[in-house]
């Protein structure tokens, strides 16, 4: 836990304002010495904080670490309203936020095999001869 105590620094470039989405969009460099990384909430918390704004509107992604550790890089979006954060926002980022709820199905390889175990059930029963007798008359 000495790990949360190490100082992070914030770090954005490439402000942008997108007003037709709602949303601030910027590049965040994180400057963490000593440190392995950060956490995704510690740093929607911290961009929160620094931009006066809520935590649950602030999205945060896409962290690469650079060689050799000490800085990392990624993309952030700060939304107006969660309302806006929920329309434009895909649900799987907001179901790593705690915003949506995770769609259970099967897995892929099951709903492959229930689609073709019903292609050999659907359609008309098929005729053995009388069929192919008909079409050469």
């Amino acid at each position: 836990m000495a790990d949360r105590e190490q100082p992070v620094t914030l770090r954005t470039r490439k402000f942008l304002r997108n007003p037709l989405l709602g949303r601030k969009q910027m590049v965040v460099d994180v400057l963490h010495p000593n440190r392995a990384n950060v956490s995704k909430d510690e740093l929607r918390s911290k961009l929160s904080e620094l931009y006066k704004t809520d935590k649950s509107q602030v999205m945060v992604f896409g962290f690469r670490t650079q060689y050799g550790g000490g800085k990392s890089t990624g993309f952030a979006l700060i939304y107006e309203s969660t309302a806006q954060l929920k329309q434009f926002e895909p649900h799987y980022r907001l179901v790593r936020i705690g915003a949506a709820t995770k769609v259970e199905k099967a897995s892929r390889q099951q709903r492959k095999q229930r689609k073709n175990r019903a292609k050999t059930v659907r359609g008309t029963a098929k005729t053995k001869g009388a069929g192919k007798d008909k079409k050469k008359k």
